[in-house]
């Protein structure tokens, strides 16, 4: 048999073996986001981000269930995701999604952290989920929500995603300090601080002979 052909005959299993390496990244990645986001941000009810700002909105104005809003606004944003990153953009960030989810579901049921300290709890969660977050953005993918809106943002002006998520998600906690409470947008306002510079930091993260490279996740 010829190079050639031996070649193509090993295409296939490095294929799969890469797909099986990120969707195995992005596992992780959600798996983090959603650890952060169930023992140390949703039990002191503090927003992770835009999209959760907007469930409590809908909830609020419209007595939606959380889990339908929620539901609602990453459904929406996939949408939008399709035709700016394309199906497999899209598909990653629903598998990712739907990790979290049953992550959150499975903490909150099963996992209960004392509560120790406001200021660590914030730190703690916004660690983690800067850590998750910042994973599914190296591997094409996103946490769903406004960080589908905050990466387009991001690609067409030149922004990290860190940033871009910051000013998108702040908008949407002032608009439900201005709604609701007050000490919502105090709070959020930590958290983003500390979890967009995390995010950051993993998007540019430099690891050396390793597997763990940085993907391009801007407009296909």
């Amino acid at each position: 048999m010829s190079l050639q052909g031996k070649r193509k005959n090993r295409l296939p299993a490095f294929i799969v073996q890469r797909i099986i390496l990120t969707y195995s990244y992005l596992a992780c990645g959600a798996i983090i986001q959603g650890i952060g986001m169930a023992l140390f941000l949703f039990p002191n009810t503090i927003p992770s981000g835009g999209a959760a700002g907007l469930a409590i909105l809908l909830n609020y104005w419209l007595s939606l269930s959380i889990g339908f809003s929620l539901w609602f606004v990453n459904f929406i944003a996939l949408i939008v995701a399709f035709r700016y990153f394309g199906y497999t953009w899209t598909l990653r960030t629903m598998f990712s999604v739907t990790i979290t989810s049953v992550t959150v579901s499975l903490c909150t049921a099963f996992w209960h952290i004392p509560h120790i300290n406001l200021g660590v709890e914030i730190f703690l969660g916004a660690l983690l989920y800067g850590i998750g977050v910042g994973i599914l953005i190296r591997y094409r993918a996103s946490s769903g929500g406004l960080v589908v809106l905050a990466l387009i943002i991001a690609a067409y002006n030149s922004w990290s995603p860190g940033k871009a998520m910051f000013w998108v998600n702040m908008s949407v906690f002032v608009l439900n300090a201005l709604v609701i409470d007050i000490k919502i947008v105090a709070y959020a306002t930590i958290c983003q601080m500390l979890s967009t510079r995390v995010i950051d930091f993993v998007d540019r993260l430099k690891i050396p002979h390793s597997s763990f490279p940085a993907m391009a996740w801007r407009k296909k």
